[in-house]
C-alpha cells in the first residue's frame, strides 16, 4: 500500500479499509464525520494522493448504496406518458464550494422525499472554475455519504459545446477535445452528457432543415460515440439543443427539423442505438442574467407558452422527456412554478448559488477577489461599465485561483453559506414539484454500480483550455 493511500487512510481515522483496490466502510458514522478532509485532499492535493481521494470517495459512496446513475429511464417513462408531468427536474451548476452547496442540496432533498435532481458542471465551467469531472464527482458523491443519503445520484456534463470559433480554424481537434471530455466524464461517473452543437447553427442557410443540418450531425455523431463507450448496463441519458441560449425564440420548425435529421444520422452511424431523452431550447433567458449599472438585474422573460408547446411536440411525436429551459436561476422566484406548469422537463440553474456566495463572503475576501480581477480580467471591462456591471460579469473567473483560500473560510461562515443555499433550494425544490419525487427516481431508474477504475484516478491528469467563448 502506497504511503499517499496510508496517510488519506489515516485521515478517516480507520473508517475505511482498502484491500487491493476493494474499499469497505467499516465505521459509516466516522466516515460522515471525516469524508471532507478526503475533499480537500481531492480539491487541492495533487498527484497520487488526490487521485487516491477520490478513488476512496467513490467506491466508499458505492459500497453505501450511492450509486452514480442516468435519468434517462425516468424521462423515456415521461415520454410515454407515465411519469407524471408534476415536476420539473433541476439540474444545478455548482461552482463553488461544491461540497458544501451539495450537501445542503442532499439536505433540502431529504426532508420532501425527493430525488428527481441532477448534479452538472459545463465544459466553460470546468474550466474557470478549475474542477475537473472527477473532483466534480468526488464533491457531489462525498456531499451524498456526509448528509446520509442513498439511491441513484445524477450527474451530468452540461454545454458539452462545441467553439465555433476552434471548430472552423481546427475541427477535428476541437471534435477530438469534446470527445476526450466526455470520455473523462464517463470515467469519473457522469451518467448523464448534454451535447452542445447549436453554435454551429448557420441561420445564413435558406432553409431550416439546411440551418440545423451540421448541428444534427454532430449530435448523431457524439451519441454514437457515446452509446459506444458508455458503461455496460448504463443507458446515459443524453440532450440535444437548437438553439443558443439569448438569440430568438426556439420554433416548432427547429425542433422537427433537428430531431428528423439527428435520429436519420443515428440510425445510419448506431442503427438501434438509444437516442435523445430531452432537448434544449431558447425561450428568451440570458446566461446568469443581465446586470444594470446600478448592480441589479434586469427583469428577464421566458416565453412559457413556446416551452409548453415544444415540450408536448418532443414527448408526443419524438417519445423524449420534454424540453429543458437553460439559464434561469435569476428569474423571479414566482416564474419557477410555471416551469412545471408549461411541463418542461428539466431546468438549469447556476448563477443564483454564486450570487449568494459573493453576498454571503466576508466584504474583505470579497474585495481582495475583486482587486485580482481589477488586474486580470481588466481586458473585460468595456467603457461603459460601472464596477457593478464588471465584477458581476467577471467575478466567476476568479473561483479557480481562489479556491483553496474558499476552503480555508472559516467554519462559521461555510456553515452560514450552506445554510443560505440551503435556504435557496429549499424553496426552488417545492416550487419545481420534487415533493415525493423518489418514488419516480426508484420506479424507473435501475442504477447500476460501476466499479470505477483505480488507474482512471492515478492516470496523468487533463490540462486546461480555453472556454471564453463557451456557454455555462
Amino acid at each position: 500500500m502506497s504511503q499517499e493511500l496510508n496517510e488519506l487512510l489515516a485521515l478517516t481515522e480507520g473508517s475505511l479499509k482498502v484491500d487491493g483496490h476493494d474499499v469497505t466502510v467499516v465505521d459509516e458514522g466516522r466516515l460522515r464525520a471525516l469524508v471532507g478532509k478526503l475533499v480537500e485532499v481531492s480539491a487541492l492535493g495533487s498527484g497520487a494522493a488526490q487521485g487516491w481521494s477520490r478513488y476512496l470517495i467513490r467506491m466508499a459512496a458505492l459500497s453505501l448504496g450511492i450509486v452514480p446513475a442516468s435519468i434517462h429511464e425516468l424521462y423515456m417513462a415521461r415520454g410515454r406518458g407515465e411519469s407524471p408531468l408534476t415536476f420539473t427536474v433541476p439540474a444545478i451548476n455548482l461552482r463553488i464550494l461544491s461540497f458544501d452547496a451539495a450537501r445542503a442540496v442532499f439536505r433540502a432533498l431529504q426532508k420532501i422525499n425527493a430525488s428527481a435532481l441532477i448534479f452538472e458542471i459545463a465544459r466553460s465551467e470546468i474550466g474557470y472554475t478549475g474542477q475537473r469531472p472527477a473532483e466534480y464527482s468526488a464533491n457531489i458523491l462525498a456531499a451524498a455519504i456526509a448528509e446520509g443519503y442513498r439511491g441513484p445520484v445524477f450527474i451530468q456534463g452540461d454545454h458539452f459545446q462545441v467553439s465555433g470559433k476552434r471548430y472552423a480554424s481546427e475541427p477535428e481537434a476541437e471534435l477530438e477535445a469534446v470527445r476526450a471530455l466526455t470520455r473523462e466524464a464517463i470515467d469519473a461517473g457522469f451518467f448523464n452528457i448534454d451535447i452542445d452543437t447549436s453554435t454551429l447553427v448557420d441561420i445564413s442557410k435558406p432553409t431550416v432543415p439546411e440551418q440545423q443540418k451540421l448541428n444534427y450531425e454532430l449530435s448523431a455523431m457524439f451519441s454514437a460515440f457515446i452509446r459506444q463507450i458508455e458503461p455496460r448496463g448504463v443507458t446515459i441519458s443524453i440532450g440535444g439543443e437548437i438553439g443558443e441560449v439569448g438569440g430568438h425564440n426556439s420554433t416548432e420548425e427547429e425542433l422537427r427539423a433537428y430531431m428528423d435529421g439527428y435520429r436519420a444520422e443515428l440510425k445510419r452511424l448506431a442503427a438501434g442505438a438509444p437516442g435523445l431523452s430531452k432537448i434544449s431550447i431558447q425561450t428568451g433567458t440570458s446566461h446568469g442574467g443581465v446586470v444594470l449599472p446600478d448592480g441589479s438585474i434586469a427583469k428577464v422573460s421566458v416565453d412559457f407558452d413556446t416551452l409548453c408547446n415544444l415540450s408536448r411536440v418532443a414527448r408526443c411525436d419524438y417519445g423524449m422527456g420534454g424540453t429543458v429551459q437553460h439559464g434561469a436561476s435569476t428569474l423571479p422566484e414566482d416564474a419557477f412554478g410555471k416551469f412545471v406548469e408549461a411541463e418542461a422537463c428539466e431546468v438549469h440553474l447556476a448563477t443564483n448559488f454564486q450570487n449568494i456566495f459573493f453576498e454571503t463572503i466576508p466584504a474583505d475576501f470579497r474585495k481582495e477577489m475583486y482587486a485580482w480581477l481589477d488586474v486580470n480580467a481588466a481586458a473585460e471591462r468595456k467603457p461603459d461599465m460601472t464596477d457593478e456591471q464588471f465584477y458581476y460579469k467577471t467575478r466567476k473567473s476568479s473561483i479557480g485561483p481562489f479556491k483553496a483560500k474558499m476552503y480555508a473560510l472559516p467554519a462559521d461562515v461555510r456553515r452560514t453559506l450552506g445554510a443560505a443555499w440551503e435556504a435557496q433550494f429549499d424553496k426552488l425544490f417545492g416550487m419545481l414539484g420534487l415533493k415525493d419525487t423518489r418514488q419516480y427516481v426508484e420506479k424507473y431508474v435501475k442504477a447500476v454500480p460501476v466499479m470505477p477504475k483505480a488507474s482512471t484516478y492515478l492516470g496523468e491528469a487533463a490540462g486546461d483550455e480555453d472556454v471564453s467563448d463557451l456557454a455555462d
